[in-house]
């Protein structure tokens, strides 16, 4: 039906570029809340991406169908921190994962933005996609109610570890919200291999951007 077609969406230019020879601060407004992003040149993993632009847009917009207050949340490949910062704004229990050079930048800017905030606390761990997955976050411990993930698809080789973990962490009753922006065949291949294992659906896309937002379910047997 029509109403299953996904919204297509601009990213709101909803910041203002400063402009330093090493480290950028990038200054945001989402949920009503200034935010200020530390990126390093040195990372993939610390630059702020399209995709985390319009999935903290999206959040911030769509509260009454994904309403994160209370609820536990995960992001995988967090980078900045800019998505992780957004969930908790709007209430959520947040872990921030990411790869270990990338933590001390993640937990900086997490920090920074939240410290002040009536907000749960938020955590930043560790988490290397498809390594030690069951001895770092037991299912039986750790349930999430989203799995957040933006611009986690690019040109390189652990697109099947990033499978396995989303499928690891895909419980029944999550829901992944993927954004992503999509430039080669490797991410519609991705895309592909993320249709045949879980329920998906393509709720907004940003054209100008060339990013796609996904909503991911645990397939029902």
């Amino acid at each position: 039906s029509p109403t299953d077609s996904p919204v297509t969406l601009k990213i709101l230019q909803n910041w203002v570029p400063k402009i330093s020879h090493y480290f950028d601060k990038e200054h945001y407004t989402y949920a009503g809340h200034q935010i200020v992003i530390q990126e390093s040149i040195e990372h993939f993993g610390a630059v702020v991406w399209p995709g985390a632009l319009a999935l903290s847009q999206y959040l911030e917009s769509n509260q009454e169908q994904f309403n994160l207050k209370d609820k536990k949340v995960l992001e995988i490949g967090a980078g900045t921190g800019l998505v992780s910062i957004v969930a908790c704004i709007l209430g959520a229990y947040v872990t921030a994962t990411d790869l270990p050079e990338v933590l001390e930048n993640l937990s900086f800017n997490i920090s920074k933005n939240t410290r002040d905030m009536n907000t749960h606390k938020p955590e930043v761990r560790k988490l290397v996609w498809g390594e030690s997955l069951s001895e770092d976050f037991p299912v039986s411990t750790y349930r999430y109610d989203f799995i957040l993930a933006s611009d986690v698809v690019y040109h390189h080789t652990a697109l099947e570890a990033l499978l396995a973990t989303m499928a690891y962490f895909c419980q029944p009753g999550t829901v992944l919200l993927w954004a992503n922006k999509f430039r080669f065949s490797t991410d519609y291949e991705f895309l592909e291999k993320v249709s045949n294992i879980f329920d998906t659906t393509i709720l907004a896309e940003f054209p100008e951007s060339n990013v796609k937002l996904l909503k991911a379910t645990m397939r029902k047997n």
